[in-house]
Formats: structure tokens, sequence, C-alpha cells
């Protein structure tokens, strides 16, 4: 590891909000990705069941909608049937558990491979991960000191305090003056930009974000798409 780069003249100041998420999604690349290679067996194999499962519910909830149309049941009878057919509770069974066997493992690893890639970059002498350096981003204790590798550790492990907050914890980091996020607050660091950085991101960061966001529709919509698909073949199968 090369030696950090010399600082910009002038004091550091808290980090931006936005810099700091585009960091942050760039740094899970890597863990994220190499979970997912190491467990592709087994998101396979789950992913097949929980194919499996889901046209299993599609046909059962479109059998019991058809059988109660016919009988000119109410939405309310439907509902009913949903939720005390003993076919549809199996395939919902079987349908979580898929989910559960082929999303748990790579998150899991996942987890893990982050925590050490998070506390050993932030207590390095960069002070930063690849992601946070790149956005001149750097992670030290609330004097401005490098931090060790117990307290990085402690740092990351606290994150999972600001997604049970349902985000909250993270969205700390946009109060002034520190703008600590909550598991900084635990751990007693404080995350900081270059002066020299400037206050906007750069188009490269931006096009980055983007990226997430549309790539979070693309993939709500294909899931749409699929379960209509689903019920459209349940139903014609049927009729």
């Amino acid at each position: 590891m090369s030696a950090p780069p010399r600082p910009a003249a002038g004091p550091a100041v808290p980090a931006a909000f936005l810099r700091r998420c585009a960091a942050w999604t760039m740094d899970m690349m890597v863990p994220l990705l190499a979970a997912l290679g190491l467990c592709a067996g087994r998101i396979a194999d789950g992913a097949a069941r929980a194919a499996a499962a889901f046209d299993a519910l599609a046909h059962a909830m479109a059998r019991a909608m058809v059988d109660l149309l016919m009988a000119d049941a109410t939405p309310f009878d439907l509902a009913r049937r949903w939720l005390d057919d003993p076919v549809q509770r199996t395939a919902i069974t079987a349908l979580s558990d898929a989910i559960a066997a082929t999303v748990w493992p790579p998150l899991a690893l996942a987890a893990l491979l982050a925590l050490a890639w998070f506390a050993a970059f932030e207590a390095s002498a960069w002070q930063a991960t690849p992601g946070k350096r790149a956005l001149g981003l750097r992670v030290a204790d609330t004097r401005g000191k490098r931090i060790g590798i117990a307290r990085a550790a402690l740092r990351h492990l606290a994150g999972a305090l600001s997604w049970v907050t349902l985000n909250i914890g993270h969205l700390l980091a946009l109060v002034p003056p520190r703008r600590q996020a909550l598991h900084d607050r635990v751990a007693g660091t404080q995350v900081t930009q270059a002066p020299g950085t400037g206050g906007r991101l750069p188009a490269w960061a931006i096009a980055w974000l983007c990226l997430q966001v549309a790539l979070a529709i693309v993939i709500t919509a294909w899931l749409f798409l699929a379960a209509h698909a689903a019920m459209q073949q349940a139903f014609d199968a049927l009729l």
C-alpha cells in the first residue's frame, strides 16, 4: 500500500452526505461481488427453488380466485380463502424458505468480508477505504487523529444500528456541526472531507449514484412483470 497523499492546505471539514453515500456504495461492491461469486452455486439452486415455489403459489391463488368468482364470492371471501387455504400456506412457506436460502448466505458472507475491508482500510495510513479516498474522505476520531483497528471494527459493526433505525442513523450525518452518523457517534469517529475536494460531487460519482437509482427501478419493474406473467400463466392454465 502506497503512502497516503499529503493533505491540502487548510482544515478538513465534515463530509457531505451524498459524498459519503457514493463512497460507501462503491466500497460495498467489492465484498458483495466476492460473496456472490463464492455463493454462486447456492444462489442458483435457491433461485430455482424460489421460482418453482412462486409458480406453485401463483397457481394456487389463481385456482382459488377462479373458484370463488364462479361462486359469485365477494373480495372479502377471496381474501379469507387465500389466508385459510393450506395449499397456499404451504406454497408461501416454501417460497419464503427458498428466498432465505438464496439471500442469507451471500449476505452473511458479504457482511464478514465488509467488516475486514472497512476496518482494515479505515485503520490504515490512508484512514479511508478506496472509495472514500477517491472522493477525498477520511475517517478519524473526534480530535482528527487516526483510529485503530478495534475502533474501526466497532464503527463498522455499529452501522447495523443505523440500518435497523430505518436509516435514521445514517440521516444523522446531515446534522451539523460534525455531521456524525449514529455509528460514528457510537464509535467516537467522524468522516471528514479534504478542503480541496470542493462542494460538488465529481461527475463520475453523480453518474454512479444515478446508475444505482436506475438499477433499482429496473429490478423493481422486472419483479413486477415477472409476478404478473406468472399469474397470467396460472390463469391461462386454468381457463
